[in-house]
């Protein structure tokens, strides 16, 4: 028999006792505050480790994650066991109201608020959203002392993580409570959990088990009870030939409270190249002496019998990959424990659970009479006490992958669908990435302005941050009015005004803010005159003027009516040189003309929390100048916002109208890199996506952005993003001819397919939506 099956079991084997509590039945002897267990003889250590996208990889990927998975089970070390865990977990419905349901705050929109919960709610309840699943990694080993056992953690602890982020899987090192947690969730699943206090319970006098041991446990021969649910623990015990990868993501695929083990020990390849080498010698020997026996009888032709030849054929197969393929050999089990409120409900739930098992061709089977040695292995402690084990190599071992679906489930984050593959919800906070840019790219009817409508929605209702939008198609100005914010219609005909020489104490960036104005007046005349058209004997003009303009506004601290462009426009009338007077006769259209739109002081709201730009109407004569003053109010509310701790969120809708003109381009280049640093987050809509990806401006804007939707695209918008954005083949389809509100999402470099649907009968979805009918109709 191999020396480390030998070993291991003679480090798992313990002295029988009866137990005389539910806290006995729980084989955990002594724990420390790093999340290490001692069980008998044998030290653990459990790791959390995220999913990764295997289900909707092409092939190349696909072989790809596998072989980085199989180096990570190659990495194993050879004296101690390994286990890896798939827990299916009821979402707890309070935890889920306290994270993503919005409070009401009786400002006049908890009206939206209750439509926009109760569709969360329908979410929540849905086939599949009601489950969240969460993966570990347990190692075991036997050592002397904790001290021993902390330093072989660490080591092996390191390495797993670095084979996990290789995978692109995040992992991390599990405290205590963080440890026990797992097995409250599942011994006392849906109940409010205090949290865990180590020095309480020792003051008090309790046992660590006391936080989540059941009330009772009774074990039949069959099944199981914790409290008033019903368990039953089932093991592997045939495998087909040849396994599909696909098998342990639908096996958890039930949505019941379930919970599936891998366990996993590696044996030196030295001791198993030995091990199979008698085994290949007895072989030899068996199929000689049947060979000679035929010759005794003259049955010279006789063909060696089909299972003997079979046992010879993978015998070799096995010393061919341990040898030269890099394999390892691995004993493995396969154990799952499936819980249900009824008796009935857990015979109809075994039967779909070997049933799928069947159509792998293999064999689930109920564990007799061993339902307690059962839980005690599948249930992530480090133990083993199920004696089924499998001879496996790397590869064989590495096709039960426990990979399906990346999710997306960020704490305090915004709802932006469901998970296409797993259904589950996804919540992102963009706030939490490295940059919170974003762009939303789709053909006209794909669901872009409806998404970030009900980003904007969320955000309006859920926090205190202010929102900008620049609206060139008057899309927002409904949703914008409806929230309590302030619609700005800027044109030459509109009674609206928004003063371009507006600013106070807080604009600029930590300078002072009459240099920064008298930047933005250099900018405002070089668009009037056109880029190059202002000399440096004009510029040092109009330095002059601005500052003679601004004395008196900043002598009174900035408060107060501040100047307006017909004051700069008399300064420099008053200037003795005749290139003053030039400057004034050039920009006269803009101030005293027919296009004084940005001349006069501002009659609007521009401290509201919501404000749209409207610019629609503006004209191309005024665009330029009307895109300058716009953006730079733009730009310093984020700047006053920052200095004063509030996060400011930017909508520009229609995208790549801002790239014909060279300043509003040039702007959005450094906004894109700079507006981290100010709390700021900015979102760029665009169906033009070829236009746009024409600017390698823009180009690198879109690699710059950490957070994307992607909707239905052209057939050669998609081939220019797969290259930009590495889209497989797979994630392709689904943004390839699909439905409104469906596509891909890409957070952190992680791409998850998703769709998203709103009840059509809310007032909130009549404010979001802009197919024509539904406008027209009233939604």
């Amino acid at each position: 028999m191999i020396k480390t099956l030998v070993r291991a079991q003679k480090a798992e084997r313990e002295r029988f006792t009866v137990p005389h509590s539910v806290q006995d039945a729980i084989p955990i002897r002594r724990v420390w505050p790093d999340g290490i267990f001692q069980a008998g003889k044998q030290f653990s250590k459990t790791f959390s480790f995220t999913d990764i996208n295997y289900s909707i990889a092409g092939k190349d990927e696909k072989t790809s994650m596998f072989l980085d998975y199989s180096e990570l089970l190659n990495a194993l070390d050879s004296g101690a066991s390994a286990k890896i865990t798939i827990h299916n977990r009821r979402l707890d419905k309070a935890e889920f109201e306290r994270a993503l349901l919005l409070p009401m705050k009786e400002d006049g929109l908890d009206g939206y608020r209750r439509e926009y919960n109760e569709m969360l709610l329908s979410k929540v309840t849905g086939t599949n959203n009601s489950v969240v699943q969460e993966r570990y990694f347990t190692v075991s080993v036997v050592k002397k002392n904790v001290d021993e056992a902390r330093t072989w953690f660490s080591r092996v602890g390191t390495d797993l993580l670095t084979h996990l982020s290789r995978l692109s899987s995040v992992g991390r090192e599990l405290d205590l409570p963080a440890r026990l947690q797992i097995f409250r969730d599942f011994f006392r699943e849906g109940e409010p959990a205090p949290p865990f206090d180590w020095s309480g319970q020792a003051r008090r006098g309790h046992s660590f088990k006391d936080w989540f041991c059941p009330d009772a446990m009774e074990f039949e021969s069959d099944c199981f009870r914790i409290d008033g649910r019903w368990g039953r623990v089932l093991y592997l015990r045939d495998y087909a030939s040849y396994l599909k990868d696909s098998m342990i993501a639908e096996l958890c695929g039930l949505n019941r409270s379930l919970m599936l083990s891998i366990d996993i020990l590696p044996v030196p390849t030295d001791e198993a190249v030995r091990e199979i080498q008698n085994r290949m010698l007895g072989i030899e020997t068996n199929a000689a002496n049947w060979q000679r026996r035929q010759n005794d009888t003259n049955n010279f032709s006789a063909v060696l019998p089909y299972d003997m030849e079979q046992q010879r054929r993978e015998t070799r197969e096995m010393l061919e990959d341990l040898t030269n393929r890099d394999q390892r050999m691995m004993f493995g089990l396969v154990t799952l424990v499936h819980l249900a409120e009824s008796k009935e409900q857990l015979d109809s739930d075994t039967e779909s659970i070997v049933s799928t098992a069947r159509r792998h061709l293999c064999q689930m089977s109920t564990l007799r009479w061993q339902q307690k040695d059962g839980l005690d292995t599948v249930l992530p402690y480090g133990l083993r006490r199920i004696q089924a084990l499998r001879t496996l190599t790397t590869e064989s071992t590495a096709v039960l992958i426990p990979f399906r679906a990346q999710e997306i489930l960020q704490e305090g984050g915004i709802y932006y669908g469901q998970n296409a593959v797993s259904k589950n919800m996804i919540v992102a906070d963009r706030r939490k990435l490295l940059n919170g840019n974003s762009f939303r790219l789709g053909v006209s009817g794909s669901g872009k302005s409806f998404s970030a409508k009900e980003e904007i929605v969320s955000i309006a209702l859920a926090t205190g941050d202010d929102i900008l939008i620049l609206d060139p198609e008057s899309e927002f100005g409904t949703l914008t009015e409806s929230l309590g914010g302030e619609v700005i219609r800027i044109s030459a005909s509109s009674d609206t005004h928004l003063n371009a020489m507006d600013m106070d104490g807080a604009y600029g960036d930590e300078r002072n803010p009459l240099i920064e104005k008298s930047e933005f007046i250099l900018s405002l005349f070089e668009q009037l005159i056109g880029a190059g058209g202002v000399s440096a004997k004009e510029k040092s003009i109009l330095d002059r003027c601005t500052y003679d303009v601004y004395r008196e506004y900043q002598a009174n601290r900035f408060q107060g009516e501040p100047p307006t462009l017909r004051e700069l426009y008399h300064a420099l009338l008053s200037q003795p040189e005749p290139e003053a007077r030039g400057l004034a006769l050039s920009s006269e259209l803009f101030i005293t003309g027919s296009l004084n739109t940005f001349a006069q002081h501002t009659n609007v709201d521009t401290k509201a929390r919501i404000i749209a730009y409207d610019i629609r109407e503006l004209g191309e004569q005024l665009m330029p100048i009307g895109m300058l003053v716009t953006l730079d109010a733009i730009f310093n509310r984020v700047i006053q916002n920052w200095k004063l701790g509030k996060t400011t969120w930017i909508f520009c809708d229609e995208f790549y109208l801002l790239f014909r003109y060279p300043y509003s381009a040039d702007f959005f280049y450094k906004l894109w890199k700079r507006i981290r640093k100010y709390n700021g987050l900015v979102t760029g809509l665009t169906q033009n996506v070829e236009e746009l990806l024409r600017s390698d401006t823009a180009r690198l804007m879109l690699a710059n952005s950490e957070f994307l939707i992607l909707l239905n695209q052209s057939a050669t918008d998609r081939e220019e993003l797969a290259r930009l954005l590495h889209i497989s083949e797979t994630q392709l389809s689904y943004i390839t001819n699909v439905a409104a509100g469906c596509g891909l999402i890409r957070c952190a470099g992680n791409i998850v397919p998703f769709e998203n649907s709103f009840p059509r009968h809310t007032r909130l979805y009549r404010l979001m939506t802009t197919k024509p009918d539904e406008v027209l109709r009233g939604g």
